[in-house]
């Protein structure tokens, strides 16, 4: 059985076909396998974003095809890809993206309910994340009782919550100062350690060096697609 979870083949995004066309992504090779730490990295206008918009569901390609965990998502309607998004990737935002009337608990739990948990599994679920993210003392807090890294921190938590197979990373540490993004970077290779595929998006080298393998894009295309050799090896847990 392959351990291939992501495969994507001659992915093509165009905006403005015809003469002023832009060429997002232009014909994108990529494998990833099950418990790889992948960083995507490139600058602005690189096609990365969009790269990570199709990576996560968020949009779909002009032409080529992506399989995630051996489904061919590339052609299925928004409905469909809502359902995919909620079930196999868990997003991290560079925003944190959380409700702000709503406590840690509760904004861990919101993705939950969509899938239909109920409500004594979602809350147990909710409680574990947190703690694995260091946030057992923050639980009852809402966003603007909390620092950025701990927001961060109940952002992750949110995202792994669901044991999803894939988590997506947009920027994780950008709004974060050296100190808390050493933190969310540790959380992210602990995750990685403990045998869950994470893929890293970032324009920033040093962030990408903390990858086990680096995809650098540009222009649309992928550039280079290289293992860091430096990456601490250690055992799965």
């Amino acid at each position: 059985m392959s351990d291939t979870l992501i495969r994507v083949e001659d992915l093509c995004k165009i905006y403005n076909p015809g003469e002023n066309e832009v060429r997002a992504l232009d014909h994108v090779d990529l494998e990833i396998e099950k418990g790889e730490f992948v960083a995507i990295i490139g600058q602005s206008g690189s096609g990365k974003s969009t790269f990570m918009n199709m990576l996560g569901c968020l949009d779909v390609p002009t032409s080529g095809r992506y399989f995630l965990n051996g489904t061919d998502v590339s052609t299925m309607k928004d409905n469909q890809l809502s359902v995919v998004r909620n079930r196999e990737i868990g997003f991290i935002f560079q925003g944190f993206n959380l409700i702000a009337n709503l406590n840690a608990i509760e904004n861990v739990e919101l993705p939950l309910i969509y899938r239909g948990i109920d409500r004594k599994t979602r809350h147990k679920l909710a409680v574990e994340s947190l703690k694995l993210v260091g946030l057992e003392k923050r639980m009852h807090h809402k966003p603007n009782e909390m620092s950025g890294g701990q927001q961060q921190r109940v952002a992750i938590a949110r995202a792994i919550a669901a044991e999803p197979p894939v988590i997506l990373a947009d920027e994780p540490t950008g709004n974060l100062d050296s100190a808390s993004s050493r933190e969310i970077l540790e959380i992210l290779k602990n995750m990685h350690r403990s045998g869950k595929t994470v893929i890293l998006i970032t324009h920033d080298n040093g962030i990408a060096a903390q990858a086990r393998r680096v995809v650098r894009i540009m222009d649309g295309k992928i550039e280079s697609d290289t293992i860091n050799e430096s990456f601490e090896q250690e055992e799965v847990l």
